[in-house]
């Protein structure tokens, strides 16, 4: 440390002035220590929550228009509905489509891109 800060960090510790610093002085300090250190913990612990949150809108908002995107693309006769034809087609012919389904995380979803099965089960 350079002897003039050092000196100033001293005095700043040495709340009784006695040149010394005692239990009690060195305890205060630690406990202001302790709390600055708690508080930028907090900050940081707000900041990445608030990342978080704003991650995850983003995320919520990707996968949901990726979604409405794939059934636009299924949806062939722009009618509003899906029909069996064009889900079958689409799962089967179709690489947006197939890329969406296979990686949404919905079991449901994934399950149409077995045409045979899908078939049965429409």
């Amino acid at each position: 440390l350079v002897p003039a800060r050092l000196e100033a960090a001293l005095e700043a510790l040495d709340t009784d002035r006695s040149g010394e610093i005692d239990a009690m002085e060195w305890e205060a300090a630690i406990e202001t220590a302790l709390k600055a250190k708690l508080e930028q913990r907090r900050v940081e612990r707000e900041q990445a929550q608030s990342a978080n949150r704003a991650e995850i809108e983003a995320f919520t908002a990707e996968f949901l228009n990726a979604a409405r995107e794939c059934f636009l693309m299924i949806d062939k006769d722009n009618s509003g509905t899906l029909t069996k034809t064009e889900i079958v087609h689409s799962v089967s012919s179709d690489k947006s489509v197939k890329d969406f389904l296979q990686n949404c995380g919905e079991p449901n979803l994934q399950f149409l891109l077995q045409p045979a099965r899908l078939k049965k089960a429409l």
